[in-house]
């Protein structure tokens, strides 16, 4: 296969028959929206009902053998000793200089046996590096053709899921191993909507009849498929980073306010001892974000002045929140423009005006 060719999802025939708008996603063909309402009415079902997402162009790494906890320990910035089997953390891998390579989720089955959830367009980079660095005995496998991620989203999820017969309410960021008719599956208490949900990953042939039947069992409760649109305005409203975005080897932990997943006190990470000067130093541009209160929607890449018209920062992501009906962003700010300060966007030559706001934007019931 060539290096250029489209990637496709294992449920991307029930894309296109419901007739998804499809777009490239770091190198796979994957639903921005459904007929029938679009992005706002997804977004709207998730915060208000429950969504289905298809997420499978998500990586899968297993990484096994004796140590294999320790070892990804000494490699990624969180601290894997703050849990214990059956719990999940977000974590980052970065390089020598503090940079993001990615940033993903670790499933800590046992301590010789952990599940990585990487970026798409990550996955191998983050999988060469383990492997280079890996101790005898610690294998690092790129598992990511055996299996595909749906992402249950929404406060009516539980009750999807008990429709479903399928294990719900254990704690957020947890997981449970499962069955679905006689099928195996990890039921993960995690996403990246800021609502309530759940991610199932299961083997790819298991798919395309796991998406049939959480179609239907939504169908009651007012549910709907959703694209990757609303997932992207649904994480905004959050302020949740996104790599490429908020992360990259740009943008390390420090600037993008994402400190809280650093182990800073352990010994050993990549990056650590960049990390530390950069966080001890204070001078780097920092996370915030924008509410737009002028009419106009930012996007990434759109300088940000001061009331003189001095350049104090750039977005990094903008959009129009379905929630406040208002456009939003996430930016990187000089340090010292606080939350309240009045600003403006750039947007294609006109200035628009907006207010500095810590995010999120609007509440979400994700570890509800």
């Amino acid at each position: 296969m060539s290096e250029h060719t489209t990637k496709t999802s294992p449920l991307h025939e029930k894309h296109t028959a419901l007739g998804a708008k499809m777009a490239d996603f770091s190198g796979w063909s994957m639903p921005i929206e459904y007929p029938g309402g679009g992005v706002v009415a997804e977004h709207t079902a998730v915060r208000e009902r429950v969504g289905l997402f298809d997420v499978s162009h998500l990586g899968n790494a297993q990484v096994s053998g004796a140590g294999a906890k320790d070892f990804l320990n000494a490699c990624f910035t969180n601290d894997l000793d703050r849990i214990e089997p059956g719990k999940a953390q977000y974590t980052m891998c970065c390089d020598e200089d503090g940079g993001v390579v990615d940033d993903l989720i670790a499933y800590l089955r046992a301590a010789d046996d952990v599940l990585l959830i990487p970026n798409a367009a990550n996955t191998a980079e983050v999988v060469r590096r383990l492997r280079e660095a890996a101790p005898e005995g610690v294998t690092v496998e790129n598992v990511h053709e055996d299996y595909a991620i749906l992402a249950l989203q929404g406060p009516r999820s539980d009750e999807v899921m008990e429709g479903l017969g399928l294990p719900h309410g254990h704690d957020y960021m947890s997981f449970v191993e499962a069955e679905w008719e006689g099928h195996p599956l990890t039921v993960c208490r995690t996403g990246y909507t800021g609502e309530r949900g759940y991610e199932l990953v299961s083997k790819v042939e298991d798919a395309p009849a796991l998406w049939d039947a959480i179609v239907d069992a939504m169908e009651p409760h007012g549910g709907m498929p959703c694209g990757l649109g609303a997932r992207d305005t649904l994480r905004t409203e959050m302020g949740y980073a996104l790599h490429g975005n908020e992360l990259s080897p740009e943008i390390t932990p420090v600037m993008a306010r994402t400190g809280w997943a650093v182990g800073w006190k352990k010994e050993a990470f990549w990056g650590r001892d960049a990390l530390l000067a950069q966080r001890e130093a204070k001078e780097s541009r920092l996370s915030g974000g924008l509410l737009v209160t002028g009419r106009g929607i930012p996007r990434a890449h759109q300088k940000v002045l001061d009331a003189d018209g001095t350049e104090i920062g750039e977005i990094t992501s903008g959009t129009f929140s379905p929630t406040l009906k208002q456009g939003i962003a996430l930016a990187l700010l000089d340090r010292g423009v606080e939350e309240g300060t009045s600003v403006v966007v750039d947007v294609r030559g006109r200035q628009v005006e907006a207010q500095v706001k810590k995010p999120p934007f609007v509440e979400g019931g994700a570890s509800s």
